[in-house]
């Protein structure tokens, strides 16, 4: 029978379900490549909406914490670790290419840069537009770092994902983390965006050891949509990050906030961030929630 006269249906029940739950085919790393005895979160959100400036930061408060901590970007924009080394690093596939791809010839200080605080930093980089799989370039990532032995002097790794990109090549670092993180702001479009990064994580976390953490509500003066939708999907507000000015002022000036000059506003948000860093450090609670229909979220949110 001709394969375009086959009904759907029938074509589902013909082939096996991925194993990572329903859906498109999903990116599968290599599982001898763990990370080691390292605490790992996942950040995803929203593009634009604040991942790598809460990523940064957060990687700083757990170093102030005392705790040995490696960034890793994964983004092809590559600027996730951009306040804490004050520059674009060179990605590890720009580096990658370098070597005409033998990984062996490569150095760690090719690839790894120390920021601020002693925060290591790596960025994965992408594959050209349309050319690739970001899974690869995680894959390759993490099999450098294990070659190199990074990882076991490392206490907590942070992977700051592309936007809420969740095809199973961006979803790969949910592979390695224990607890998935997702940053929003108390808008409709972040919260549309977190139901789809809640999906990914319960289909990753049928066959990974990866949990949802909660939402860290960021760039909002008030929380009550995300609540209500965390209410209703049973998740955590982990943290509360105001849109302050001192906060897009310190990414103009290359900074983390830990940098910038004191004041009340600013001294309340890093606290926020160093309490956030040891609740994470301590162990939160983790869940797989089911999501929402897209209609749902219409009604739960008030649209018509």
């Amino acid at each position: 029978m001709n394969v375009a006269t086959v009904p759907i249906s029938e074509m589902r029940r013909s082939r096996p379900a991925p194993p990572d739950g329903e859906g498109s085919l999903q990116v599968q790393l290599d599982p001898s490549m763990k990370i080691g005895n390292a605490k790992v979160f996942a950040v995803y959100g929203k593009g634009g909406i604040g991942k790598s400036t809460t990523s940064s930061n957060l990687s700083v408060a757990f170093s102030k914490l005392g705790k040995r901590v490696l960034q890793i970007g994964c983004d092809p924009k590559h600027d996730s670790t951009f306040t804490l080394t004050k520059r674009l690093v060179p990605t590890v596939i720009d580096v990658l290419e370098t070597v005409d791809f033998h990984p062996e010839e490569l150095r760690i200080e090719d690839f790894v840069y120390e920021g601020y605080n002693g925060v290591m930093c790596v960025e994965a980089g992408g594959p050209p537009a349309g050319t690739g799989c970001g899974g690869y370039v995680v894959g390759q990532t993490v099999k450098l770092l294990k070659e190199h032995h990074l990882l076991d002097e490392t206490d907590v790794v942070i992977f700051d994902v592309l936007g809420d990109v969740v095809c199973g090549g961006f979803a790969a670092p949910l592979q390695h983390a224990d607890r998935a993180l997702i940053v929003a702001a108390n808008d409709f479009d972040s919260i549309f965006a977190m139901n789809r990064i809640v999906q990914a994580i319960s289909a990753k976390a049928k066959n990974y050891r990866v949990r949802l953490g909660g939402v860290i509500a960021n760039r909002s003066a008030q929380t009550e949509q995300i609540d209500k939708f965390a209410d209703r999907v049973g998740l955590n507000r982990l943290a509360h990050f105001p849109d302050l000015d001192v906060i897009r002022r310190s990414r103009l000036k290359k900074s983390t906030l830990f940098e910038m000059d004191s004041s009340p506003e600013l001294d309340a948000v890093q606290q926020e961030y160093l309490r956030l860093a040891a609740s994470l450090w301590a162990g939160t609670p983790g869940s797989a929630p089911a999501s929402l229909k897209d209609r749902d979220i219409f009604d739960l949110l008030g649209f018509d």
